[in-house]
């Protein structure tokens, strides 16, 4: 049961950053992770953590908004006091990750077209149980 509402909350979160798309425009492509990207909410290098990282690239800023953890930034689409401008949101692959120390650089999923694994006790940022995302369902 409980996953079934992570699922749903997080389905929905998905499906509510997504209002704020203009139907004509494209999302911008993700960006390389870099050791310059500095977690939102921890304020950490994000390659310091192991397992799945997620970025949030708003319209109101140049650099994306980096997460220690895909789970971070998915709650980052609900919460009522962030930014809603939101034109794309990426999460590592893990499908194409080197591995869950190193989840890699470049192999960014569009988080609205991402299967994710929810309650599997795998640690990621800040070593809580993360949610796992993958671009091919197989995988998952």
């Amino acid at each position: 049961m409980r996953r079934a509402a992570l699922a749903g909350m997080l389905l929905a979160a998905l499906a509510l950053a997504g209002c704020n798309d203009k139907k004509t425009a494209e999302a911008p492509p993700p960006h390389e992770l870099t050791a310059s990207a500095i977690g939102n909410y921890c304020g950490m290098n994000v390659l310091e953590h192991p397992g799945p990282k997620g970025q949030i690239i708003l319209a109101s800023r140049i650099e994306p908004v980096w997460f220690s953890s895909a789970r971070d930034a998915i709650a980052f689409t609900m919460l009522p006091e962030e930014p809603k401008d939101i034109r794309a949101i990426y999460v590592s692959d893990m499908a194409n990750a080197p591995n869950w120390e190193e989840p890699g650089a470049n192999n960014w999923v569009d988080a609205k077209q991402a299967f994710f694994v929810v309650g599997s006790r795998v640690k990621g940022g800040m070593g809580v149980d993360e949610t796992v995302p993958f671009s091919d369902p197989g995988a998952a």
